[in-house]
């Protein structure tokens, strides 16, 4: 079959080519710009990438073939050229999330990871614990698609040998014609409730519309399955309670069924016990107490997959984490500089802290872009200022577009915070305020016009 994918160079939906790839379809894509590091990833699997969305994509011509299927992914909207054309042509389409529910995921064992924040990082990391089983337990050998690029894997996405498939599983709406959670799509067998805090304002109206989609999930998930529940997470408390049909496991730090204690208070090292048993000590390079939260969800789910628990701990220490979660970038005369994907205050806040456990007294300069849609629209403008507590200084890129005052949350900094009208000046600043020994820390979920590194570059020149 000849699919077309529109959005293909998304994380999500560049794991969707690579997975149709592998079952033999001839895939081909659109996107509103082709770039790296997926378009890299996609074109070494000979895919086909068109710049743009236009009509003449879907069509046939002297040296392309009409699509038997175009798989729409959720940034498409009405008024879109390719859209439209395909609406008017009759095309026959799909969502991506539902293409994958029914040509990769059925009849899989699925491990589904839900949650506000740290679904990337325990997407990846469950994968790495089910692939180090494998050494000894072949069907165990995991397919999976993570939203980010996983340290681990050379790819994003791929089938896999063994029952298990871990995926991404996203709260965000499916496609402009399904409105429903992308993770509806998906009917794990077992599931992960990370955390639950309000997001997407573009979206959801309040938290409880949340709730409701994250209850959709629970409602899917088979009494022979089993839900991984953040024990200290009242909104989740809060969803279960609406109804639930499949057994519980809880798990966090000093509470839960699966439960940490730290050894080192920056996460770097902690102890596990399971129903009051010990199962060992875990020792890795990721740091924050939402890290040791992450690594719990992980070994749960491993364990409820079929993997000895106690046998997994060694994969911890070879775990690399998912490009742009707190990825060092560069160290130039006693300056660590860091790309984090930060899109929440209480991810900001976690993170932040985690490096403050690590770097003692040392200061913390943070760039911050209000990058994602509720950050956009100022929907965590008061909570942004105190998710910043473990910053020495701050500066705000306040975009002339950004339709809130950035101020509010600079002018609570208590002298602080800065704002920046572009990348250019934001960099110019930070290079009046960092001194030898500074940990810089850049945070956006989006490009961030590649900053990160061209400060890098900036303190290596001089220039």
């Amino acid at each position: 079959m000849r699919l077309h994918i529109l959005g293909i160079c998304g994380t999500f939906m560049g794991g969707v080519a690579a997975l149709a790839r592998e079952l033999g379809h001839t895939v081909e894509g659109s996107d509103a710009n082709v770039y790296p590091p997926m378009s890299n990833q996609l074109e070494a699997l000979g895919i086909a990438l068109m710049s743009g969305y236009t009509a003449e994509h879907l069509q046939a011509g002297p040296d392309h073939a009409r699509p038997d299927m175009v798989v729409v992914g959720n940034a498409m909207t009405r008024g879109n050229p390719a859209v439209e054309y395909m609406l008017d042509q009759q095309l026959r389409y799909i969502s991506g999330p539902q293409w994958l529910g029914e040509a990769v995921l059925q009849g899989r064992n699925v491990l589904a990871v839900a949650g506000t924040h740290g679904k990337t990082t325990t997407t990846s990391l469950l994968a790495h614990l089910l692939e180090h089983a494998s050494r000894e337990q072949a069907d165990l050998s995991p397919g999976f698609l993570v939203g980010g690029v996983p340290g681990n894997f050379a790819v994003s996405a791929r089938l896999g040998r063994g029952e298990p498939f871990v995926i991404e599983a996203d709260e965000y709406d499916t496609a402009f014609f399904d409105k429903r959670s992308k993770f509806v799509h998906y009917r794990p067998r077992i599931a992960i409730l990370n955390n639950l805090e309000y997001d997407h304002a573009d979206i959801f109206p309040d938290v409880a519309a949340i709730q409701r989609q994250f209850h959709h999930l629970v409602r899917m998930v088979p009494g022979n399955g089993r839900l991984i529940v953040n024990a200290h997470d009242q909104r989740l408390a809060e969803v279960l309670a609406m109804g639930c049909w499949t057994p519980v496991e809880t798990f966090g730090i000093g509470c839960g069924d699966w439960q940490a204690t730290l050894v080192d208070a920056d996460g770097s090292a902690f102890i596990v016990h399971r129903a009051g048993e010990l199962v060992g000590e875990v020792s890795w390079s990721l740091l924050g107490n939402h890290s040791v939260m992450n690594a719990l969800a992980a070994l749960a789910a491993a364990t409820a997959a079929g993997a000895e628990p106690k046998a997994l701990l060694s994969a911890f220490t070879t775990f690399e984490s998912v490009k742009r979660r707190m990825e060092l970038v560069g160290e130039v005369s006693g300056v660590r500089i860091y790309d984090d994907f930060a899109h929440h205050p209480t991810a900001i806040a976690t993170t932040l802290a985690g490096l403050r456990a690590k770097v003692g007294g040392a200061r913390i300069l943070v760039a911050l872009e209000p990058r994602s849609n509720s950050m956009r629209q100022g929907a965590h403008a008061d909570a942004l200022a105190p998710s910043l507590v473990d910053a020495d200084a701050v500066v705000f890129l306040h975009r002339p577009e950004l339709p809130w005052d950035a101020h509010q949350v600079t002018d609570a900094l208590g002298g602080r915070g800065s704002t920046a009208p572009g990348v250019d000046a934001l960099i110019d600043a930070l290079r009046i305020l960092v001194r030898p020994g500074d940990q810089v820390v850049f945070m956006s979920n989006g490009g961030f016009e590649n900053a990160p590194r061209r400060f890098v570059e900036a303190l290596r020149t001089g220039v």
